[in-house]
């Protein structure tokens, strides 16, 4: 599948610990590596952040929240590896990227979706869903550390 990235991990924490790491700005900011404002991702807002991963501080992280269910899904729409600073990719198709929470057992299976790759500029298509595969199998690892280590 060329369009889709999506990864899943059960976490050994519960439903409500994953959505607060997802819903305020400063917790997703933790794991993810961004510097957003502080508060929580409301529906039809814009959010800039700064990318704190060493070597992409220059990057600046603009999200377009789509949907907010409380406790159960998370979505927004983004420029896929946008990290050139001297291009305008504003022009460009986003991709979504779901976040969607359902309870188990043993904590709660998070799966993350991101769609829509088939719409980006064919000259960097690849680049960017290849680099946003093994970012988000990097991102399962990063916010299963922080829900785990801060509950």
């Amino acid at each position: 599948m060329t369009d889709q990235i999506r990864k899943q991990i059960e976490l050994r924490a519960p439903q409500s610990r994953v959505w607060r790491a997802l819903s305020d700005r400063t917790e997703f900011g933790a794991w993810f590596g961004v510097r957003f404002p502080a508060g929580t991702f409301v529906l039809g807002e814009t959010v800039s952040g700064n990318i704190t991963y060493p070597g992409y501080e220059h990057v600046v992280m603009d999200i377009e929240i789509v949907e907010v269910t409380p406790q159960r899904t998370l979505a927004y729409r983004w420029h896929p590896y946008s990290v050139d600073s001297t291009i305008d990719y504003s022009s460009e198709p986003t991709t979504l990227v779901t976040f969607t929470l359902e309870a188990t057992p043993a904590g709660t299976l998070l799966t993350i979706v991101e769609s829509g790759f088939d719409n980006i500029p064919l000259h960097r298509r690849d680049d960017a869903f290849r680099r946003n595969d093994s970012g988000w199998a990097e991102q399962l690892v990063n916010i299963e550390r922080h829900v785990t280590a801060t509950q």
